[in-house]
């Protein structure tokens, strides 16, 4: 078969010439009369369907300067039209009819007008020349460099001319498609604007029918969506009504889909003209249709178009009615499922579901579609972090729903609140006025810049009743603009129905009255409201049930107000200080205080500034001791209150009588913390053995992180209510001082025997094991030991003997010895075999030196020694870790000598608490000597001095009368 026959227009060049003459840049051509088409139509043909089409086509008619003429033709085109009567819409031809070229007028000549007599009418080959130029303009502006040397030869303008002025939906659909390959350059889309072509698009949106040019149009003004500000201006121009119009059409896929992408790309940063016409075109129930869509595509955008529509309040009770809260809860648990999306495709949804419960009707539609257990999953969730101020700050909303503040609390909400006030989530995204609650559409917040979380939950506090306007609230209160003073609110005795006592529960009352809507007058003050607010807010809806210990008095909740109080930058809300008032002046919550151990929590971190993080290891941080302190003292005034009340006596009674045994070591743990009455604390420690349980559990599995704190603590307490003179707990003081050097008083006897001539001369000597020769007096050491006496003066061979052996002593355990039997009382020798702090007791010459004045009956060295150790181990400035070492040795003065150091009054408490670890570890399972010992001195029954000596014992008559000393 033989090839075609070449034809002109196979040649790019001419083409281009064809295109440049008619643009008038170039020779004029006639018509070819074999063929009745011009060379131009054929031209444009051409490069439509072949030159432009073939790879690097568009390239190479760019580089070869065709978009110039091309772009100038479409000028007198659009002039040519323009100055013709408009045609009808619809009447454009076939884009594969001739085109006639913009030139000289038709000749009077009879024979050219029977030529031309069979020819289209000028204003059709006019449009089928645009035709033809358009759809080459469009198909070049795919690529950016055709692109940019469109806009550079200024041919925006033209384009939006035959937008106006050319009403043929083939023309308006290759203008609309040439705007919107051209919008994909932002500064084009800038120029698009600037030229007035999104009210021509607009327009086209209502008056064509062509589904092809709808489509184009929908396009063009997608890409015109590039930036907020143009996405404002097209809301502003009404191009979103129109497009939620036709999609309550029903149109067909395609365009349905092309719908739905520009409406999600208008959508973003959603402004309220985008919603309001959003909603009046009809649109929320065709998007809510969509998100169950079988194509994955227009599902999930409709789905995203949903999601931004909540950002304006006016629409979301409309959005609600129409089922877009369900939707929005399916789609966000499916994307939180195991097989579900990324945490970034999250976000949006997250963000619209708290948005959501601004409004009362759709808090219903989420409280009964599962949306509560959603929100506590968010919270639960460490992926989602940067969410969870959002989340909480939307739990707001629920302040008031009974039911559904109890389901938060039983999905355990408080702890996780507790959590919040502290953690390092990010903070909530600042929101638009047009955000706010739709409930009070009237609303208007001031104009000022606020805080994100402030102006997001405002609308709250004023639509529940919790303020009474705007003024109530003020951003500008911050909390580094107060003292803690002044936040804490002053302090107003409050007369207790369950109590005689003279001391009354302080609680914090506010400085003024508010009153609110349709509501008696209320205190109210205003508040710092920071990053913590949302959780101090429900935390203090959660306080004022009438038993909030359930879920309030736990370790968790407590620790996380605790961390809160004392670590926040500034002084603490308020707010947090009024729930721990609140909850130690409730007489419901006492028992939890003592289960949870928490009264002895107030009071380590509050008084005593040891939190659960700094033990064992303090760690540096800046806190206001002075401020807690007093603060951790009005608490624990509470509880005294509740605890000697008749109720508390009773349900005091009850826990340490009949509970668990875990909350009867709590209970005695904590009765030396609330209990200042004697004959209460006598009567349940004592008589009724609180006080042996809470020894007994030293040596068990410690119940909390810091029950071997708490309990140095509270034995230390106890001790200071036995003795109130010899251990004052409010003022404590330093132990006295002991000096280590020798008594100048108290020569020593042995040392002449050493000398070179001595007066008199030693008539024995002792032999070691290692050979070393000590000289002695025989007579001075038979009647400083009956075991001397009856070995050096008795039948025994050693009475004839000048070298006795004493074995199994070493030379520095046997000085100490041999001063004690010549009369040396005080000289220092015992201090000798007693190694420094830091080395270890055990198998020393010190406790060699011990067991040989226990070997020889020589009881006055045994208690030389052990005030030795005592000395040198168990002074004021020791370690804690010594207090293990010493009373590893086993000696029960030295025992009691190691617990009278733990607890004594002015010792450090954290010391106190370290020392008892020590001694713990050191009792192993022997519990027994360790037991006696701290009940020996908290009752006060081991000695009758303050100072370091040992030997001073007591009878048990002396001390305190209890049912089992």
């Amino acid at each position: 078969m033989a090839a075609a026959k070449p034809t002109l227009t196979d040649s790019l060049s001419f083409c281009l010439a064809q295109l440049t003459a008619a643009a008038g840049e170039g020779p004029s051509r006639g018509k070819d009369s074999t063929t009745n088409e011009t060379p131009l139509g054929r031209a444009l043909l051409a490069l439509r369907t072949r030159h432009i089409k073939a790879a690097g086509g568009i390239e190479r008619f760019r580089t070869r300067g065709g978009l110039r003429p091309l772009l100038a033709l479409l000028r007198r085109a659009a002039a040519a039209d323009h100055a013709l009567s408009p045609a009808e819409p619809g009447s454009a031809p076939s884009p594969t009819a001739a085109d006639v070229p913009a030139g000289p007028a038709p000749s009077s000549d009879p024979a050219h007008s029977a030529t031309s007599s069979s020819t289209p009418s000028p204003p059709v080959r006019l449009r089928k020349t645009l035709d033809l130029a358009l759809s080459i303009l469009a198909n070049c502006c795919t690529e950016g460099a055709c692109r940019a040397e469109v806009r550079r030869l200024g041919g925006i303008l033209p384009l939006v001319t035959i937008l106006q002025c050319v009403k043929t939906d083939s023309i308006q659909n290759r203008t609309a498609r040439a705007l919107g390959n051209l919008a994909m350059e932002p500064e084009s889309c800038g120029d698009i604007h600037s030229a007035g072509a999104v009210p021509l698009l607009v327009e086209s949106l209502t008056a064509c029918q062509d589904s092809q040019c709808l489509q184009s149009v929908v396009r063009a003004l997608r890409n015109l969506a590039d930036s907020p500000q143009h996405r404002l201006a097209l809301a502003q121009q009404g191009a979103i009504r129109p497009l939620a119009e036709l999609l309550a059409a029903a149109p067909d896929p395609a365009l349905t889909w092309g719908l739905v992408r520009a409406l999600l790309e208008l959508s973003r940063g959603c402004s309220r003209a985008c919603a309001e016409q959003l909603s009046l075109g009809g649109g929320l129930s065709p998007l809510v249709s969509l998100a169950s869509h079988p194509k994955r595509a227009i599902r999930e955008a409709a789905i995203l178009i949903l999601a931004n529509l909540c950002a304006q309040g006016l629409v979301r009770p409309a959005l609600g009615n129409a089922g877009g809260v369900e939707v929005l809860l399916g789609e966000l648990r499916r994307r939180r499922s195991p097989a579900g999306a990324s945490p970034a495709s999250q976000q949006p949804l997250v963000r619209a579901v708290c948005l959501l419960c601004r409004e009362a009707i759709n808090r219903a539609r989420l409280r009964d579609a599962g949306g509560l257990e959603l929100l506590m999953g968010l919270l639960r969730d460490p992926r989602a972090s940067a969410w969870h101020p959002r989340v909480v700050a939307a739990l707001v909303g629920f302040l008031y729903d009974t039911g559904a503040l109890g389901r938060l609390q039983a999905l355990g909400l408080v702890p996780l609140l507790a959590g919040q006030l502290c953690g390092e989530g990010g903070d909530e995204e600042e929101e638009g006025r047009e955000a706010a609650s739709w409930d009070f559409p009237e609303e208007r917040t001031p104009e000022p810049a606020e805080a994100g979380s402030f102006r997001s939950l405002r609308s709250w506090l004023i639509s529940e009743g919790y303020t009474s306007g705007s003024g109530d609230i003020s951003p500008d209160w911050s909390p580094e603009h107060c003292t803690l003073s002044e936040a804490r609110e002053s302090l107003s005795p409050t007369p207790s129905p369950a109590s005689n006592s003279a001391c009354t529960p302080r609680t914090l009352r506010t400085p003024r009255t508010l009153r609110t809507p349709g509501r008696s007058p209320v205190a109210a003050a205003e508040e710092p409201w920071g990053r913590e607010g949302p959780a101090l807010l429900l935390l203090s809806r959660f306080s004022q049930a009438p038993d909030p210990s359930g879920a309030l008095v736990t370790g968790p909740a407590l620790c996380g107000l605790l961390a809160y109080v004392t670590g926040a930058p500034g002084p603490p809300s308020p707010r947090a200080l009024r729930i721990l008032a609140r909850l130690t002046c409730n007489p419901a919550c006492l028992e939890a205080f003592v289960r949870s151990y928490g009264a002895a929590l107030l009071r380590a971190w509050l008084v005593l500034g040891v939190a659960p993080d700094d033990w064992p290891s303090p760690r540096s941080r800046n806190v206001r001791r002075s401020q807690h302190r007093e603060l951790g003292e009005m608490l624990l005034q509470n509880l005294t209150v509740q605890a000697e009340s008749p109720f508390g006596v009773g349900a005091l009674t009850h826990l340490l009588l009949s509970g668990s045994p875990e909350d009867r070591v709590a209970c005695a743990l904590t009765l030396p913390f609330i209990c200042r009455k004697p004959a209460l604390w006598r009567r349940l420690l004592l008589d009724q053995g609180g006080l042996r349980l809470l020894l007994m559990a030293l040596t068990r599995p410690a119940p909390h992180p810091l029950f071997l704190f708490f309990a140095a603590d509270s034995l230390s307490c106890l001790q200071g209510l036995v003795s109130p003179v010899m251990s004052p707990i409010s003022s404590p003081v330093s132990p006295p001082t002991v000096a280590l050097d020798p008594d100048p008083s108290s020569p020593c006897h042995y040392k002449p025997l050493l000398g070179p001539a001595p007066d008199p001369g030693p008539d024995l000597h002792f032999l070691l094991d290692s050979g070393l020769r000590l000289p002695a007096q025989r007579a001075a050491s038979s009647a400083a030991s009956p075991f001397f006496r009856a070995l050096l003066s008795g039948s025994f061979a050693e009475a004839q003997m000048d070298l006795v052996p004493l074995r199994g002593l070493s030379p520095g355990a046997a000085w100490p010895v041999l001063h004690h039997l010549h009369g040396c009382r005080g000289c220092g020798a015992a201090m000798g075999p007693v190694p420094p702090p830091g080395q270890p007791l055990l198998g020393s010459e010190a406790e060699e030196a011990l067991e040989a004045a226990g070997r020889f009956l020589l009881p006055g060295l045994e208690l030389e020694l052990e005030e030795a150790v005592g000395r040198i181990h168990l002074g004021p400035q020791s370690d804690p870790e010594s207090v293990g070492e010493v009373f590893r040795l086993g000696r029960p003065r030295l025992a009691a000598h190691c617990v009278r150091w733990t607890l004594g009054p002015g010792q450090c408490p954290r010391k106190r608490g370290l020392a008892l670890v020590g001694l713990v570890e050191a009792v192993g399972e022997e519990a027994g000597p360790l037991t006696e010992a701290l009940l020996a001195v908290v009752m006060g029954t081991e000695s009758g001095g303050n100072g370091p000596t040992l030997d001073c014992q007591c009878s048990p008559e002396e001390g305190p009368r209890t049912g089992w000393v």
